[in-house]
């Protein structure tokens, strides 16, 4: 066995991840070794670098896409409506860029992830094109509609409703323990590590000065700190789980997710190709602006905020597990492709949807390009060379890399 080197991959991985914890990065290199899918996940940035030079990649219409989209950056959450939705829910990349780079990602996650899924390769050939064929057709209908339990069924429909019913202090009990009548995050190495002094004080400081421009600033009274772990990805930034006052102690308390946003994954391959974005005041104002015009309805809570000089996000931290488990479904075809048509047409729609704002198209542009069928087969064959590109990107990766 030859010994670990510096190859073009391994270096394009060390510099993208630079700066981050050493130990939740550890987490993310050991995760990505597992497998293509779990590769792809963590290195969107190579994924884009190696974008073939191809008209359909270059001249397709301009949309606001997510940029890390695949199967798992799906799931449901409560709207500031207070009712559940599905959609995308994973906007860290998300950029102006040809309306194709979403939806080839997504179908090389369906290939790459066939093992994930429980299928054959050849199974998963077929979910992409069933995928394929719920976008293009979304994008005809020119339409822009949403997913929530009154018109889903099977598995999305069991997820909404879960959400919608779910039990606060059921919640609370998964990621906390109680002593003496009162809670504290349960620091157990899969879902939190431990903070540091200083760490707390200043999430604590921070958290103190935006609870005062608040209506209610003792919902915010931090009671617990510690580093999340999550995603793939975004794994080794800035991150923290908050536990709060909310309503109310023990039940009645709040978890927040306070995370870095860095720029966009897609920004190298964007500039190299001459595609202009909006000037954004920060990372945190270009993920919460696009995530607002793509989704139907508002997350819960979801606001920008400044963090020890850092451009972050503040939200409602909201259960992993309610990312749809579309593995549990495995080596039952029909219920998959349900399942990959309505992410499809999902991708269709949040582009439909923020159509016509700063600098994206207008609709008809996207109709229009969905009209003919003829470039779904150029796509497929696009996807084919992208899965063989993230695979030996994975078997380089797992070779050189420490």
């Amino acid at each position: 066995m030859s010994s670990p080197k510096a190859t073009a991959v391994v270096e394009a991985i060390r510099l993208q991840n630079a700066g981050r914890d050493p130990e939740r990065l550890a987490i993310k290199i050991a995760k990505m070794k597992g497998s293509p899918f779990i590769f792809l996940r963590g290195a969107a940035h190579l994924f884009y670098d190696t974008l073939p030079d191809h008209p359909l990649l270059n001249e397709a219409p301009l949309a606001w896409c997510c940029g890390d989209l695949h199967f798992e950056n799906f799931g449901s959450y409560k709207a500031d409506n207070r009712l559940a939705y599905f959609d995308i829910n994973d906007f860290d990349e998300a950029a102006l860029a040809p309306c194709t780079w979403d939806i080839v990602r997504l179908l090389t996650s369906i290939r790459c992830g066939a093992d994930v899924l429980r299928t054959s390769p050849d199974e998963a050939i077929l979910l992409a094109r069933d995928c394929l064929a719920a976008y293009r057709a979304a994008l005809v209908q020119g339409k822009a509609m949403w997913v929530e339990r009154e018109t889903t069924k099977g598995l999305i429909h069991d997820l909404l409703a879960g959400l919608q019913d779910r039990d606060r202090a059921e919640f609370l009990d998964g990621r906390t323990i109680k002593k003496g009548g009162l809670r504290q995050l349960k620091v157990d190495g899969v879902k939190a590590l431990p903070a540091t002094r200083d760490e707390r004080e200043k999430v604590t400081t921070f958290l103190k000065g935006f609870a005062a421009e608040q209506e209610s600033p003792g919902f915010y009274r931090v009671l617990d700190v510690a580093r999340r772990i999550a995603g793939t990805g975004s794994l080794g930034v800035t991150r923290f789980v908050i536990l709060i006052e909310g309503k109310g102690s023990p039940d009645g308390n709040y978890l927040l997710d306070l995370k870095e946003t860095r720029p966009s994954a897609l920004l190298p391959t964007l500039k190299r190709r001459h595609l202009a974005q909006p000037k954004w005041a920060n990372e945190a104002q270009r993920v919460v602006a696009i995530q607002k015009r793509m989704q139907a309805v508002d997350h819960a809570f979801l606001v920008p905020v400044d963090y020890a000089d850092t451009s972050c996000i503040l939200r409602g931290l909201q259960p992993s597990e309610d990312r749809v488990a579309i593995a549990d479904w495995g080596k039952k075809l029909s219920r998959l492709q349900e399942v990959v048509s309505v992410m499809g047409r999902l991708a269709a729609w949040d582009q439909l949807r923020s159509s016509g704002r700063d600098g994206a198209p207008c609709a008809d542009q996207l109709i229009d390009f969905a009209a003919s069928e003829d470039w779904l087969e150029a796509m497929l064959e696009l996807v084919d060379a992208m899965v063989k590109t993230t695979v030996a990107q994975w078997d380089d990766f797992r070779a050189n890399y420490p």
